[in-house]
This record gives structure tokens, C-alpha cells and sequence, in this order.
């Protein structure tokens, strides 16, 4: 089961871009996508957990430093970090270097959770970046821009990738998985609406479609594919879950050959059985330890 929600929630984060896209023609600019998408859930999470289960609303100051990682240091930092890579380099490189995230997991799992680095934990890592390499057109090698900064920003969005799963892992202790979402996005959105959203125009918010737009975005990729995954990585180690998600860029690869009419490679095809073989390979265990 615990797969099953990472393989769930991971889908839904790689829905996203339906929801990008339509935010975009309306003018939205990225950092603005990012604020509406955090704050809309922030409201919907905070007032169903008001209705239905208001003690789940309810922690101790002194834990404020595990949602500071998960809403800010990981959330915020890597959506600012993510965007400024694409600007850089491009697209495909930024997506590379985002999913390097699983290793930080599974380096930084070992450090604070003494989870064991299996070969299988490898060789899943090495399968998944091999995997996406293909299924984002990085291969074959293309004249592309490269820019240091933009590489090292992009290692940047990977590691911040990786915290949500070590902190939440740490949060999860303690608090129920709607408790860790709830304030992850909590903080998040307190960052990032004096950053971006009091400059979003009121024309902006005028039409109904936006609306729509913005409380789907609020829903399926965040509120309910961070529910799903926060439930997963409740019930499985941090490395594993993190490795598991990589099943992102599939989800929304084909989302762009089924609704924007993308024409799938074979170097495509290829990728999505490896990312495909490494979520496979990492349900199981083995006791080959590498010390």
C-alpha cells in the first residue's frame, strides 16, 4: 500500500503542468503559479481539518522547525531554485537535476534515519536518472546551453527536493500525515505571498476558468499528491518513497503525448521502462549492505 500512494501521489504532481498551463495564458508568472498553488491549499486543508478534525490542527511550537524544512526550506526553496534552473539551461537539464533529489534521500536517510544503503537502493538510483535522462530528451546529447550557475542551482533544486522527504519523515513521528501537509504549506504560503502574490493583478482573478484553475491546481497536484505521498513515505523508508516518486515525469510526459499531441520517442519508451524497472526493483529488499 505504501507504494501504492507514492505511485498515486506522484501521478497527480505530474498533472501539474494541465494546471501551469492554463495559470500561464492567464498571465500568472511562475513564482505567482507557485504562490496561488500553495496558498489555495493552505485554505482547502485548513478549513476541512477545521470541520472535520480540528486536533489535527494542533502542535507544539518547539516542532515549528520540521515544517519550516518542509514549506520553506524544501517547498519554497526548491520551486525558486527549480524555475531559476529552467531559465538557465533549459528545461530538460532542470528536470535531471531535480531528480537527483532520490539520492540526497537516500544519502541524508542514512545520516539522520540510519537507513541501510542497499545495492538495490544503487542500482534503483542509477536506473531512475538513467531513465529520466531518456524520457526528458537529454539523450541523445543535444547543443545545449550550459551554465554553471544554472547547474549548481539545479543541484540546489534536487537537495531541496530531497528535505520534504527527511523532514516530513521526522514530522511524521509525531503527526498525523494531514498535520504535516497542512503546516508545510502553512509556512510556505507565509513566505511566499509577501514575496509574490500581493503582486498579482485583481483582473487576473476575475474570470471563473482562473478559479477553477487555481483550486485544481490547490487540490490534485498539491493538496491530495502530497496527502498520498506524506501517507506512503509514512509507511516506508524515506529512500524507498523518494526513488518510488520518480514515476513523476512519466505521468506527465504521457499527459503531454495524450493532451498536447507530443510525439513519444523510443529513447521515451526506454526511459519509462527503466523509471519503470527501478520502482519494481525497490520493493524489495536485500540485506547486501554497503557499509
Amino acid at each position: 500500500m505504501a507504494y501504492i500512494y507514492v505511485f498515486l501521489g506522484a501521478a497527480l504532481w505530474g498533472i501539474i503542468g494541465l494546471f501551469i498551463e492554463e495559470l500561464s495564458q492567464a498571465d500568472f508568472s511562475a513564482l505567482q503559479i507557485v504562490t496561488v498553488r500553495v496558498v489555495s491549499a493552505t485554505v482547502m486543508l485548513g478549513c476541512y481539518l477545521g470541520l472535520k478534525n480540528p486536533q489535527f490542527l494542533k502542535i507544539d511550537l518547539k516542532d515549528s522547525m520540521n515544517f519550516v524544512g518542509t514549506g520553506i526550506f524544501s517547498t519554497v526553496f526548491f520551486s525558486w531554485a527549480y524555475f531559476t534552473t529552467i531559465e538557465e539551461v533549459s528545461l530538460s537539464i532542470a528536470v535531471i537535476l531535480l531528480y537527483t533529489g532520490p539520492a540526497f534521500v537516500v544519502v541524508l536517510s542514512r545520516i539522520f534515519f540510519k537507513e541501510p544503503i542497499t545495492s538495490r537502493k544503487i542500482g534503483a538510483l542509477l536506473l531512475t536518472l538513467l531513465g529520466c535522462v531518456f524520457v526528458v530528451k537529454v539523450f541523445p546529447i543535444g547543443a545545449e546551453h550550459i551554465s554553471w550557475y544554472g547547474i549548481f542551482v539545479g543541484l540546489g533544486s534536487g537537495f531541496g527536493y530531497a528535505l520534504y522527504s527527511i523532514f516530513g519523515k521526522h514530522a511524521l513521528k509525531k503527526y498525523h500525515p494531514l498535520t504535516v501537509i497542512t503546516y508545510t504549506f502553512v509556512f510556505a504560503s507565509a513566505v511566499m505571498l509577501p514575496v509574490s502574490g500581493v503582486t498579482i493583478p485583481v483582473s487576473n482573478l476575475q474570470s471563473a476558468h482562473v478559479w477553477m484553475n487555481i483550486l485544481g491546481l490547490g487540490f490534485f497536484p498539491t493538496a491530495l499528491a502530497y496527502y498520498l505521498y506524506t501517507m506512503g513515505l509514512s509507511m516506508v523508508e524515506s529512500g524507498r518513497a523518494s526513488i518510488a516518486a520518480t514515476v513523476e515525469p512519466l505521468v506527465a510526459t504521457l499527459l503531454g503525448v495524450f493532451v498536447f499531441n507530443d510525439v513519444l520517442t523510443a529513447f521515451q519508451l526506454v526511459g519509462m521502462l527503466l523509471v519503470l524497472a527501478a520502482v519494481v526493483l525497490i520493493q524489495f529488499k536485500n540485506s547486501d549492505m554497503l557499509k
